[in-house]
């Protein structure tokens, strides 16, 4: 009687601990497929390997949207901005495209303004490329297109600069004496604006010139025509620190070759 009722006590007991036995492990919601472990995320970035990540994590070497994360398993959301040594990172493949934009489309991301050139680089790569520097609705020619972080900063922050080329046609000729103006520098608004050089193209009238300027670009050659009353009827930027439209046709685009790449990010 005594042993029955033992085990009948031992029986309640095991009844009522068993639900406790369910909660060891915590319960989590449904997980997002488009969450990724923040060591895998830096593994695909190519930095190092996952193991590797984990030390990093560890020491604080990672943050995530500003914040340093140094727990393991933490998941990684889409939109999400992480840092490894304070240089942003993106698991995706870098793309590198080249397009010869055609007249009538934005240079811009946005999908109110109309015909951009986002459309014309739609099935150029899954890759979230966005275009370096910019070139009016009007303009035509060449437009660089990468999610690289790092060759984006090199060829709009370096003091270098990136060469662009630009064949101008003008509304009027360039008098000599603007033409020595431009090549000498402007003062537009407080501010100094330089070219590297400035020419007429040969065999055509003097309302056509190629002007070569670093990465400001089409905004700045619109200033300098307008300060000295000139108004800019074509615009095409012919030549990309090297990079040319040989066998690329308006409205097409071609991916860079690693040459080129390297020549990008080592000038």
């Amino acid at each position: 009687m005594r042993d029955s009722n033992r085990n009948s006590k031992g029986k309640g007991k095991y009844q009522k601990r068993k639900p406790a036995a369910k909660t060891q492990k915590p319960k989590q919601g449904k997980s997002n497929p488009d969450e990724i472990r923040l060591n895998k995320y830096i593994a695909n970035s190519g930095i190092c390997s996952r193991r590797e990540a984990d030390m990093h994590i560890s020491i604080g070497s990672v943050t995530v949207n500003g914040k340093v994360v140094t727990e393991m398993g933490y998941k990684v959301k889409p939109g999400d901005e992480v840092r490894f040594d304070g240089s942003r990172i993106s698991p995706e493949k870098k793309a590198y495209v080249l397009l010869n934009k055609p007249k009538g489309f934005a240079t811009t991301t946005s999908e109110t303004k109309g015909r951009t050139v986002m459309d014309l680089v739609a099935n150029a790569t899954n890759s979230r490329i966005k275009p370096i520097g910019r070139l009016g609705r009007g303009a035509t020619g060449l437009l660089l297109f990468t999610n690289d972080d790092e060759l984006t900063r090199i060829l709009t922050q370096s003091s270098k600069g990136v060469k662009r080329l630009f064949h101008i046609e003008l509304n009027r000729a360039l008098k000599r004496e603007d033409f020595d103006k431009i090549a000498e520098g402007i003062m537009s608004y407080g501010k100094r604006i330089e070219v590297n050089e400035i020419s007429y193209i040969e065999g055509a009238s003097k309302k056509e010139i190629g002007i070569e300027i670093l990465n400001t670009g089409h905004s700045s050659l619109r200033t300098i025509f307008e300060h000295l009353e000139y108004e800019i009827v074509r615009l095409d930027c012919v030549l990309l620190h090297g990079l040319t439209k040989k066998d690329l046709p308006r409205g097409h685009w071609r991916h860079l070759t690693e040459q080129e790449i390297i020549n990008l990010k080592h000038f």
